[in-house]
């Protein structure tokens, strides 16, 4: 199998105590790809698809990518460019909010002239991951480049694995963003959504509401990500996949993440949908037990 997932990777700060802070590499579809290539064993390939600057923060991105075994080939890099930049605070229950510096970030250039990757770039891929953090970073044009891109990859075999990951200040409004998330809804092969991103974003009332419209889009396949109640199968056989509590919750960051991770990886090695679930839902409560997005497991 080859995976490639797309969208913006950036420095991660991580208070610890005083004025101090742990600096690392983290975003949502990072933290998946570092995740699947650990579950993956070789000749598995998972490739990283973004734009970088030039400047050291770039480069430190580069030796992340490179150290975590994650393929390169298709990082677009922008001379005078700069990743972004954000800041974890988590609560006393291990909830996690942000901070972002990312508005000229380079990777919101990708697949902009002049470049060196092109959504065509990706055709040899068979599965290709966004999330909605990866629409919600490029103007629309780019969008619309890219999804006529999915439909011509999906003709002619390649799968497409999306995750609504909703997050409001990164979109123009939020009428913007239920276009464009029901524009990949109808177009995904693999659904990975999470509960509150979806009723955040359409309002839906409640589970069942969530689960009417998915369908009615033509989802048939995926996980509904549900946290501690468990992943729910999109495949109408409504089976949950449950496991014993987490007391031990330090940071939810990359939860959800880590359960695309898990699940993909499974799909790849060709496991029914229970059992890739249920992987997925183990690799997340791991993760959360830790702090930060990419933990030593």
């Amino acid at each position: 199998m080859k995976i490639a997932c797309l969208g913006e990777v950036m420095l991660e700060l991580v208070p610890t105590d005083g004025n101090n802070a742990l600096l690392g590499v983290a975003g949502d579809t990072f933290n998946t790809a570092v995740y699947l290539r650990r579950a993956l064993p070789a000749p598995h390939l998972v490739a990283y698809v973004t734009a970088l600057g030039d400047d050291a923060g770039s480069a430190r991105i580069l030796t992340a990518l490179r150290g975590h075994q994650l393929s390169t080939d298709f990082i677009e890099m922008r001379e005078g460019g700069t990743p972004g930049l954000y800041m974890i605070t988590t609560d006393d229950a291990g909830e996690r909010s942000f901070d972002y510096w990312r508005s000229a970030a380079a990777a919101r250039s990708l697949f902009q002239e002049p470049c060196t990757v092109t959504p065509d770039a990706l055709n040899g891929f068979d599965i290709v991951l966004l999330t909605g953090i990866s629409l919600a970073i490029l103007p629309q044009t780019t969008r619309d480049l890219l999804v006529d891109w999915v439909d011509r990859f999906r003709a002619q075999g390649g799968r497409l694995a999306f995750d609504s990951n909703y997050r409001p200040r990164l979109w123009e409004d939020v009428e913007t963003a239920q276009r464009e998330t029901m524009r990949l809804w109808s177009r995904c092969d693999i659904a990975l959504p999470s509960v509150d991103d979806e009723m955040l974003l359409f309002g839906d009332r409640d589970e069942a509401a969530v689960l009417a419209r998915l369908t009615a889009t033509g989802v048939v396949f995926g996980a509904l990500k549900r946290g501690d109640a468990g992943p729910l199968a999109l495949d109408g056989s409504g089976a949950v996949i449950s496991a014993p509590p987490v007391s031990n919750i330090v940071d939810t960051t990359a939860a959800g993440d880590s359960f695309n991770a898990g699940f993909l990886s499974g799909v790849a090695e060709g496991m029914p949908l229970a059992d890739a679930m249920d992987r997925g839902h183990r690799l997340a409560a791991q993760v959360i037990q830790h702090r930060g997005a990419i933990v030593d497991l």
